[in-house]
């Protein structure tokens, strides 16, 4: 049965709710074939465990304010400023060839004058409430000549400069047109990264809405973990595949960073910060992107959906899901910590991947979980949207594409000298909800698959005398839920179409006619360009509900708020208004 097929029984019987189904295994065949293809870098080759990785919330890993010495307590600063390149670097990632020989990989990423470009990009750490400039420079140019993409750029979609009065403007002559977006971040409009404020490397490739370079961030909210990325139109996923993300942290009064902080949370060296992505890679190294037949995915999202894109150019998959877990920029990576509590700050940049995420011990050393424990407890302590009210006690959690997640693990929990793995239980494709047959015996489609463990922490050091003072119990932030009665509820819907290449393409829009802010009534999937549909007051509170009528799951969120989930539920459709075809990237 193929994807829309599929799809269309999902439908027809009704399994929707916050995600509709895709059968167990869906597409895994040619992700998986995907190390015999022709020359690319064999995941089954590759070292578990060996390369130590950099928390990204070392103090040498923070962007320095421009003008003033590195140090944490950002605090006593009344404003950081920041110029900040994004430019091409070469990173060993731990890579190896055939011959146990080390690769280096060409990468994009963020850097400042005095502290160099990094995949990822060094964190921002800053202070509720203080505000921070950037000034974000593209420098993907040498000699005065831009550079190429790293990667295949599909130029059928809409993207930056298939916009009118573009033309006339190309990567080769004007260079990547990039745009950085704090994603989380309460912001005003010309400093958001909106996808059509990009600009290339000439005055020229500036997008039509750009204003300035220079970006400001109020930084009008409580303390959490945000991320910035790329959000160049139609080219995001290309850009931040090759490196351009990192983190940005908020503090505040309770959330301080320091040893003292009044939670009690893990702090200093004590919290780590990891981006968890997956990637694949060319046998000399260099990155790699289906875009073109025989690539892998490209029969299940081109050739399976009877697409029929440009020949002879590449062409834009639905999902993609790379064969090498790669975190903070170093494929399965390994540190070393003390027997105490460590608090995680967990980010998914991945382009598709859905995890679950679980902590084993194994015996020091091991690379697999044949002597694994069972899962172990551990505490969720925030969100994408900081701290929660108290923590959670979970063996186990879901972990979605640009989700920020903050735990705290305790490695006295397992013998000295053990190993703690991280383990991830979901598969190399589209994620529905359910979980993957696990049991070989049965034939388990991901029994081979290195993509089940993401690193490895060995508990290997000398505890300090620094004192441990996370007590889950006597936690409770200030965290509260709006209370105020309801004004609106709103239905909206997800979707999936074809664009005029019969390319599979998600799509947003209602699920009830709504009266748009042109004053035309309007139902179903809508271009992001077309006029807007949500537009409360401020101050009012709205329930949304969100209706999937898709095959996988998805990652929501709404700019500018905070919001709670109030439940999923499965729901029926007594009909489902049809997508159309659009032109949108």
């Amino acid at each position: 049965m193929d994807r829309r097929n599929f799809l269309k029984y999902s439908i027809s019987a009704g399994i929707a709710g916050a995600s509709t189904g895709l059968l167990n295994g869906y597409g895994i065949s040619s992700a998986l074939a995907a190390p015999l293809a022709v020359g690319l870098a064999d995941p089954a080759i590759q070292p578990l465990f060996t390369e130590p990785v950099v928390n990204a919330l070392d103090p040498a890993f923070i962007f320095t304010p421009k003008g003033r010495k590195k140090h944490r307590k950002h605090g006593k600063h009344r404003k950081q400023k920041h110029k900040i390149k994004m430019k091409q670097v070469v990173q060993q990632t731990g890579l190896v060839d055939s011959q146990g020989q080390r690769l280096s990989t060409t990468v994009w990423g963020y850097g400042s004058k005095k502290q160099g470009a990094t995949w990822p990009g060094r964190t921002f750490e800053v202070q509720s409430n203080k505000k921070v400039t950037v000034n974000w420079k593209n420098k993907l140019k040498s000699r005065g000549r831009a550079l190429p993409h790293l990667l295949p750029v599909d130029e059928s979609l809409h993207w930056c400069y298939s916009l009118p009065a573009y033309q006339n403007v190309t990567i080769a002559r004007d260079g990547v047109p990039l745009v950085t977006h704090l994603h989380g971040s309460h912001v005003d409009s010309d400093s958001d990264g909106n996808p059509e404020y990009f600009t290339g490397v000439t005055k020229r490739s500036r997008g039509p809405r750009w204003v300035s370079d220079k970006k400001k961030y109020d930084n009008t909210q409580k303390a959490g973990a945000l991320w910035y990325h790329d959000h160049g139109l139609g080219i995001t996923r290309l850009n931040v595949y090759a490196g351009l993300a990192g983190f940005y942290i908020i503090r505040d009064a309770e959330d301080t960073g320091l040893q003292n902080n009044p939670l009690g949370l893990p702090a200093e060296a004590y919290e780590h910060a990891y981006a968890v992505q997956d990637r694949m890679f060319k046998q000399n190294g260099d990155l790699f992107f289906p875009a073109f037949p025989g690539d892998p995915s490209y029969a299940d999202f081109i050739i399976g959906e009877g697409a029929n894109p440009p020949a002879g150019k590449p062409s834009a998959l639905a999902e993609f899901f790379g064969d090498h877990i790669v975190v903070n920029g170093k494929i399965w990576p390994k540190t070393d910590v003390e027997p105490r509590n460590y608090r995680l700050r967990l980010l998914n940049g991945c382009d598709s991947r859905f995890m679950r995420l679980r902590f084993r011990a194994v015996p020091i050393g091991a690379t697999d979980f044949t002597n694994a424990s069972a899962p172990l407890p551990f505490n969720v302590v925030g969100t994408d949207q900081g701290l929660l009210a108290s923590p959670v006690s979970v063996t186990e959690i879901d972990f979605v594409p640009a989700e920020r997640l903050d735990v705290v693990f305790d490695f006295a929990s397992v013998p000295a000298g053990s190993r703690v793995i991280v383990e991830n239980i979901l598969g190399d494709a589209p994620f529905n909800g359910a979980l993957p047959d696990l049991n070989p015996a049965a034939g388990d489609v991901f029994a081979n698959r290195k993509t089940d463990r993401v690193m490895a922490f060995d508990v290997v050091k000398q505890k300090s005398s620094v004192p441990d003072r996370f007590v889950p119990a006597q936690l409770t932030s200030s965290y509260t839920t709006n209370q105020r009665p309801v004004d609106k509820v709103r239905k909206l819907g997800l979707y999936e179409g074809k664009d005029e290449f019969g390319r599979l393409q998600p799509m947003l829009g209602t699920a009830e006619p709504v009266v748009n802010a042109a004053g035309a009534t309007v139902s179903g999937t809508m271009p992001w360009h077309m006029p807007i549909t949500e537009n409360p007051n401020l101050g009012d509170t709205e329930i949304w509900e969100i209706y999937n009528t898709t095959g996988d799951a998805h990652p929501i969120h709404v700019h500018l708020v905070h919001f709670d989930i109030l439940d999923r539920a499965p729901y029926t459709a007594t009909t489902i208004p049809q997508p159309v075809i659009q032109h949108d990237g």
